[in-house]
């Protein structure tokens, strides 16, 4: 695709960025067979490729207007067009740079400002998020079905191993997940602890800035990233592993703090190393496959067989993970069912589905439709914001694939007694 910057844009770093992707893009159209986005409304515009000619105009002088902003905003950013495209066009990297000036040259309206506000600062912030659900879990059963709904029951933790081994590996709690689904991450540390790796949460590290950041907020995003480099930085130089993370959507976004921060002279080597440590819990097991199958013998009878496996787009698209979670179920004893369009977005995309609910919706109903034609017993996925999601309309049970794992090799460890508070597994708590 042929280009001309406007002088705003000509010869700078972001500039050079955006030429780059814009030539490399052949016009081809591949991506609109794969787009969500332009599956539910059929309007190019609302395809990748529209969405190109948009912001290639912007970057050539055009002035944005509220429309161009919308077409940008229906994005779900699942990057399923990146693994279409033959060409390799970085189409998430030009869209965060899209949002961005769009957004300082149209702005928005009070009440859209106040939304996207106050979604960054709840959320963001585990303490403020965990009150507002507890008080709403607390009066759940009273609620209409249109808030029940939204609203999950509380979720038991378990037991997360005392750090005892002499490997070690580092976790992000993340934000919504401690509140929402604290077994998941407790689940995680009993999995490695059979596998002798103490796992343990930082304190002192919280968001990992993709609220932030996806909300076209990236000076939060940056800070969130520099805070969780500070805090993780010497745990690494203490001889921890790795960073585990059990949300696809946190770690494509810590992985990403190496370029994010790449032009930051004080973080940019510390970022990239970061991002280096960083993995996904598929991959650490998948490294450990050997010494996971002995455990497999003690596969729990009670643990459903069928399973229907919905791989998150951070997960497939993002970080180019696929097959590993499919495989590592396999080998306890797991049936995948076969599930169609595994490549298509659920619609959850961190918040995109409380700003954008109806293609939101439209989009889970399609997958849950797929998800539960082979009558699977339960639903299985690897994001936080795909399970909640999915299991507010589904009626079959969501799950992360990891709780399955630790079910089937180790039933007795949610029988025993809770610790008395998370500052047994939190470091610097």
């Amino acid at each position: 695709m042929q280009t001309t910057l406007a002088d705003a844009f000509r010869n700078t770093p972001e500039g050079e960025v955006v030429e780059r992707i814009l030539r490399s893009c052949v016009h081809c159209g591949f991506c609109l067979a794969t787009c969500p986005t332009y599956l539910v409304l059929g309007n190019e515009l609302d395809s990748p490729r529209g969405r190109i000619y948009l912001m290639k105009q912007v970057f050539e002088g055009a002035t944005p207007t509220a429309k161009t902003r919308l077409h940008l905003d229906r994005c779900l950013t699942c990057r399923n067009c990146e693994t279409t495209c033959p060409s390799g066009v970085e189409y998430g990297r030009l869209l965060d740079i899209g949002r961005h000036i769009v957004e300082e040259r149209v702005g928005r309206g009070f009440v859209e400002s106040i939304t996207r506000a106050a979604l960054k600062t709840a959320l963001g912030t585990p303490s403020l998020f965990n009150t507002a659900l507890k008080l709403g879990q607390c009066v759940r059963g009273l609620m209409p079905a249109t808030l029940k709904q939204r609203i999950p029951p509380a979720d038991d933790a378990g037991v997360w191993p005392a750090p005892r081994h002499a490997r070690r590996m580092l976790v992000l709690e993340g934000c919504v997940q401690p509140g929402l689904k604290p077994n998941i991450n407790a689940a995680t540390a009993r999995v490695l602890d059979r596998l002798q790796i103490s796992l343990v949460a930082v304190a002192e590290a919280g968001c990992c800035g993709a609220l932030a950041h996806h909300l076209n907020d990236s000076d939060a995003g940056l800070a969130s990233a520099r805070r969780n480099i500070d805090a993780w930085l010497p745990h690494l130089d203490a001889g921890a592993e790795a960073i585990v993370m059990t949300a696809s959507g946190c770690g494509v976004m810590v992985k990403d703090y190496g370029r994010l921060l790449r032009n930051d002279p004080a973080y940019a080597e510390k970022a990239a190393r970061v991002s280096a440590a960083t993995k996904d819990i598929s991959e650490i097991l998948l490294a450990e496959r050997e010494a996971l199958k002995p455990l497999t013998a003690h596969r729990s009878p009670l643990a459903p067989r069928r399973i229907a496996y919905h791989p998150p787009c951070t997960l497939q698209h993002g970080q180019k993970l696929t097959g590993g979670v499919e495989a590592l179920l396999t080998d306890v004893g797991f049936e995948l069912v076969p599930v169609a369009e595994k490549h298509l977005c659920c619609g959850a995309a961190g918040t995109y589905s409380i700003l954008q609910p109806d293609i939101a919706g439209q989009l889970k109903t399609r997958k849950l439709e797929h998800l539960s034609a082979g009558e699977p017993e339960l639903i299985a996925t690897a994001n936080i914001g795909c399970l909640t999601h999915l299991q507010s309309d589904s009626s079959i049970p969501v799950q992360h694939w990891i709780e399955l794992l630790d079910n089937a090799l180790s039933p007795s460890w949610r029988d025993r007694p809770r610790p008395p508070s998370s500052a047994t597994r939190a470091i610097g708590a």
